[in-house]
Order: C-alpha cells, then structure tokens, then sequence
C-alpha cells in the first residue's frame, strides 16, 4: 500500500509539474514578439525575359476567412483537427491516443497534429526530426495560439498550405482548379480542394482525378461523423463528373511542371538557401526558361506522339552557358510526374559514337581513317564471342572512312575502333565530357549499350556544342526574397576539357548524317532533314531495343529527344521520324527569327575535298565531300 501511495503522490507531483510548465511556457510566448500571420507561402517563377510563368500563390492576396465557403472551412476541421475549437494548440487526448496506436502497432501509424502545428511547420521550420526543430514547433505553436484567435489562425492556414500543382492558399487553388472564386466554390468542389494537402502530389484533380474524387468522400465521411453534413448528402455527392479548369491559359502547358520540378529540385540542391526559408519565405526565382520554346516543344509533342505506349523526354539548352531552356519529362504531366530527363536512366545508342570518334582523333586517327565494314563476330578470352549488326544488316562490305561510319552509324565501325583504341578511352571520353556516375568499360558501350540519365548525358552533349568547353547545366539563374534581396546567382565555371581542334572535327562530321554525297550503299541516318533545315547543325540519331533519339546543335542551341516505353516494351518504329519531327519543329521555330552560326574553324585545321566512303582525293566526284584535319594528320596524296 505504502507503494501505491507514493506512486500515486508521484504521479499528482509529475502533473503537477506538467501544469506548472505548461502555463509557464504559453506565460513566455504570451510574453514573447508575435509571429506574423500575414505572408503567403508562395513561390514565383520567371521565365528568362523575367516574365512570371509560375506563381505558387498566384492572386498574392490575404482572402479573409468570412470570403471562404463554409464547406471548405467546415471540411478542413472535420479532417484535418475536428476539436480545433476546443484546445489550445495541442490535442492533448489525441495525442495519447496516438502514441498508445503507435506502441500497440510498433510503428508510426497515427499522428496527433493540430492544424496550428501545421501552420507553423509549413510557415517556420523545416522538416528536420530533430529534438531542436519539435521544440521550436511546440513554442511556436503557443505563440501562435496566445497571440491569434481560432479563426486568425484557420485563415492564415487556409492562405498557405499547398494545394498541389504548385498552388499554395484556398483562393488560388479555388481559382486555378474550378476558375471561381473560393466564396462561391460547391460542396464537392470544397471537399475535394480540402482533400489535396494531405498528398498534394496524388489527390489534386489534375495528376489524378480518381484518386482526389476517392480522397475527397474520405473528408466527406469525417464531416458526416462530426455532424457538418447529413447521410444523405454524402450519399448524393459526385452523382456526375466534376469540371476541372486547371489546364487553361498559356502558362498551363501540360508539360511545364517538368520544368518546374526540375527547379524546384535544383532549389533544395542550393545549400546556401535555408531549407527553412525555401518552406516558407517566398521566393523569386529566375530561370533560364523560354516560354516560346517549351510551347512549340509541347505543340509537336502532342501532335507526334500519339501512341499510348510511348513517352517522350526532351531538353533544350543554351550551349555557351549551360542553360536549360526547355524540358518535357513525359507527354501529360497529369497522367505522370515522372520526369524522364531527371529521373530516368536509359541506354542511348548510337547517340554516342560522337564521344567515340572525338577519343579515336585524340589517339592518332582521322575523320579519313578507315576500317572494313563487314558481318564480324570478336573473339574475346575464353572463346567468348561478341557479335553486332548493322541496322537492318546493310554492310560495305569494303573499308570506310570514319564520317561515312558516323553517317551511316556503322556499328562493325564504332566496335573495331572501341577495341582498337582501347575500351577505357571511350569511358575516359565521356568523364572528360562531363558525363557523371560510374562507367563499366565493355564492347558494348560503343554502340551505346549502357544506361545513362538523360540530363547528365545532355550535359556532356553540351561539351561538344560548347566547343569544348564543359559548363554545368543549370536552371535557376538567381533567387529573391520577398523584399527583392538576391540571395543566390549563378556563377559561370567555363572549364575546357575537349580539344578545341578535334572537338571541331566531330561537329563538322556529325553534319554528315544528312548530307547527300553520303548516299551509297547505305542512307546517312538523319537525311530526312537534309532538304528542310534552314542552317547547319550536328545532328546524329540512335535506336535501340526499347529507345529512340536524336540530338542536334549549333552553336546557339542543343535539343535532346528520346521517345520508348517506361517498362521497357517495344513501340512502333515510326517513333524514329516522330521524335526527328519534334527535333525540327521545335528547333526551326525557336530560331526562325535569329541569325545562322557555325563554329568558327580554327587555325590548326585544314580541310580537304575527299571521297566520302573511300577517303581518296576525288575532288570532282559526286561523293566528294569536305574531310577537317589537324595540320600534320591530313593524307599526302601528292608524294612521289
């Protein structure tokens, strides 16, 4: 007995204490500067022209609480904090009732959040799980109860949380979802804007409408339960399909969200940027994106690509700086936010014979130099054969110059080179180029076997088209605060890592790929486009089981195009043409009105008029064509 009784005194002395340090603590926030209730979580993004393209609060206006539809007020308490009314900032029953679910269930299955603590973690802090940051929400949240009534806070709330599709606040999610103002959204319309913020990437109605619909009855059973609708209203709720306006207007291409997440990855990359304030400040951010180039993308996209299998991915950069202009990391991102320029990893083909060819003019041979194009089989250590094919088994069956093996993307050609320099240098290539991650030296990798992702594998393109000269690629060019405060710029850090000579070479090849005098035996790969464009560019396709590509450049501008399927399943083979087309149109678009450019030749280059399979000097011939050398390396055909 005497055990339980001071168990029972220790017990009355911990609550005791509990109160005592409880009043103490809301006594200090009371006695403490008030935070301030009025800002917008919002995020604006410019375009290059500095132009906003993006507002993630699009009005920047405080809508009062009395101006919000009763339903969506009485739906986000019903959910989200049904006794918000009754406590001061913490649901004390609510939280031992989820601590006891949480030992019962040996993991974390419930939480006892209160909306007031969401507001201060969505407008304050991080989302750190340190014993600091729950410290400074539980003070925070006193603040704010201390300080605001009930509905100062639920307005302040409703004005920030986001919303999905990069809208923070009720009004301009009200408007951006069901274009009408949040006062005059329905009961349908209301439940199903206070269903996004638990997932706001799965339940808007835009990425997912099944899903938001599926979402917004569960918020619509909890008002049920706590009595803000009858049974029977629930039971007549989404009897017909809901309208969603979310796609109008020249900044709702179905495609900028890949841009945008692209930034907003980038964003959280930048460590002097307070992760803190990226949550909460409001923040100006300035891009390299081109509006005009990423509407003329979207419009061939959606024009070329019309089988269901197929996705697309497609970037477009400014090559002297690094620039990212245009990106489409699919074709809806409402029906996939998978960003396959960021995200994926694919194999890329005879897109990288360019990195192949620039290692073999490093070590010792010419854009003339020649191998036998023929059926062939490797034998390597242990009697192990390795045997490639020419696309559709075309061959020369006689000895060609490199440029034919590129136009033509001969792979006998790309395999006996890789073999014959040495398979490192092809890998040493591509580090030097700036390709990223690790790099297994095999047969294979010459013809583009490995798995690469899209944006790193676009950086190293971006080396060539740089003349050289490697740039990291970057969207963000600077970052604001609210008050207008540069708080980040982009630096330049120019580095030359490919020899300006024979990185001049390659491009003046790669020119090749639609160039007539080519036509022999085989077809250059990208001739189709020989008669249309308006001005010289390196170009160069690749396929694969699963993958199609093309890139192609000048000085001014690089576009990469890939088009497959995300599991690896075979699509149509006119995905080859499709995704040429979006190449063309969106190339020829973007530069209708600007001048044609071309690297300059440099002064340790000569050039000669050879033929274009054999490499013997045939200057009148129909298959002559202009061969680049590095003085010294050209053929002497003048020698006694």
């Amino acid at each position: 007995m005497k055990i339980l009784r001071n168990l029972y005194k220790l017990g009355i002395f911990l609550f005791i204490s509990c109160i005592v340090v409880i009043v103490g603590l809301y006594l200090y926030a009371y006695l403490s500067s008030e935070i301030t209730l009025n800002t917008a979580n919002f995020i604006n993004i410019y375009d290059k022209d500095d132009n906003i393209v993006f507002q993630g609060n699009g009005n920047k206006e405080w809508v009062n609480l009395n101006e919000v539809s009763e339903d969506v007020k009485n739906a986000m308490v019903s959910i989200e904090d049904k006794n918000f009314y009754k406590h001061h900032g913490f649901d004390y029953l609510r939280i031992i009732k989820s601590l006891l679910t949480n030992i019962k269930e040996k993991k974390i299955t419930a939480g006892a959040s209160t909306i007031s603590m969401q507001y201060v973690k969505n407008m304050y802090l991080d989302f750190d799980q340190t014993w600091e940051r729950k410290f400074d929400e539980a003070f925070l949240t006193m603040n704010l109860e201390v300080h605001y009534d009930k509905d100062e806070i639920l307005e302040g709330y409703l004005n920030t949380i986001n919303f999905g599709q990069g809208n923070f606040g009720i009004e301009n999610a009200s408007q951006y979802y069901f274009n009408k103002k949040s006062s005059d959204l329905t009961l349908e319309e209301a439940i199903i804007l206070v269903g996004i913020p638990r997932s706001p990437e799965n339940y808007n109605p835009i990425s997912n409408y099944e899903l938001s619909i599926k979402r917004a009855k569960t918020v619509a059973q909890s008002m049920v339960k706590n009595g803000y609708i009858s049974e029977e209203t629930y039971d007549n709720l989404f009897q017909e399909e809901i309208i969603i306006h979310g796609k109008e207007g020249v900044n709702k291409l179905q495609t900028l969200m890949y841009y945008q997440d692209a930034v907003l990855s980038e964003l959280n990359s930048l460590t002097m940027i307070p992760k803190s304030l990226i949550k909460s400040g409001g923040l100006k951010i300035y891009t390299n994106l081109s509006i005009e180039t990423q509407t003329e993308m979207e419009k061939s996209i959606i024009a070329n690509i019309t089988n269901e299998k197929a996705e697309v991915a497609s970037i477009v950069i400014e090559p002297n700086t690094g620039g990212v202009m245009a990106l489409a990391g699919g074709v809806d991102y409402s029906k996939s936010q998978y960003n396959r320029v960021t995200q994926a990893k694919r194999q890329v083909g005879s897109v990288i014979k360019p990195f192949l060819y620039y290692g073999a003019l490093e070590n010792n041979m010419t854009s003339a130099s020649t191998f036998r194009s023929e059926l062939t089989s490797f034998v390597f250590a242990d009697n192990q054969k390795y045997s490639p094919t020419n696309y559709a088994n075309i061959y020369g069956n006689r000895n060609i110059t490199m440029a034919a093996a590129l136009s033509y993307s001969d792979n006998i050609y790309a395999v006996k080179t890789h073999l014959f320099l040495g398979e490192d240098i092809l890998v040493n290539t591509l580090k030097l180029a700036g390709l990223k991650g690790n790099l297994a030296p095999n047969p294979s990798l010459a013809l583009g076997a490995s798995e690469f992702n899209m944006l790193d594998f676009a950086g190293a393109y971006n080396t060539l088209a740089n003349n050289g000269t490697y740039n990291e690629l970057f969207f963000i060019r600077r970052v604001e605060d609210t008050t207008g405060k540069v708080i980040y710029k982009h630096k330049d850090n120019p580095e030359d890592v490919l020899n300006k000579d024979y990185t001049f070479i390659i491009n003046e090849m790669m020119t090749n790929t639609y160039n007539s005098h080519f036509i022999d035996y085989a077809t250059p790969t990208v001739l189709s486009l020989g008669n249309r464009v308006d001005r010289k560019f390196a170009l160069k396709s690749g396929t694969t089981d699963y993958d199609y590509w093309i890139v192609g450049y000048n000085p001014d501008f690089l576009m990469m195009v890939w088009s497959g399927n995300d599991l690896n399943e075979s699509v149509d083979s006119s995905i080859s043409s499709k995704i040429k087309e979006i190449w063309y149109d969106t190339t020829s678009l973007t530069l209708k009105n600007t001048p044609s450019s071309w690297y300059e030749m440099p002064d340790n280059i000569v050039a000669m008029p050879l033929h274009s399979i054999t490499g013997i000097y045939e200057p009148t011939s129909s298959k002559s064509t202009l061969f680049y050398f590095k003085k010294g390396s050209e053929p002497d055909f003048f020698e006694d």
